[in-house]
């Protein structure tokens, strides 16, 4: 594999920020929903991600867009997206650009 072809991080996260909550106008990254990104070697992507409430009964719906974003990048092998609620979500995490177009 050449360096050419080596998925980055700054790319995954780049492509979850197309990934949204349908209840809230703000992409996952920047709701400070993704946890952890890695890729390894083989541009195997595994996603750790949070939702802003365990009951959200959209979860699957956002980890499998999150998957789907993630398969988009040229050159990745696999896309896993695993949801914890470790620690719990809360809105110290959304990003200074989520929390401006919340009004925040």
């Amino acid at each position: 594999m050449t360096e050419a072809t080596k998925v980055t991080v700054d790319q995954v996260r780049e492509s979850l920020r197309d990934v949204y909550d349908p209840e809230i106008p703000i992409n996952v990254v920047d709701l400070g929903l993704i946890y952890d990104i890695q890729v390894d070697d083989k541009n195997q992507v595994a996603v750790q991600m949070t939702l802003t409430a365990a009951g959200c009964g959209m979860g699957p719906y956002i980890a499998q867009q999150a998957e789907w974003a993630i398969a988009e990048i040229e050159g990745v092998e696999d896309a896993s997206v695993e949801l914890t609620f470790d620690p719990p979500w809360s809105p110290d995490l959304i990003t200074a650009e989520g929390k401006e177009l919340l009004g925040m």
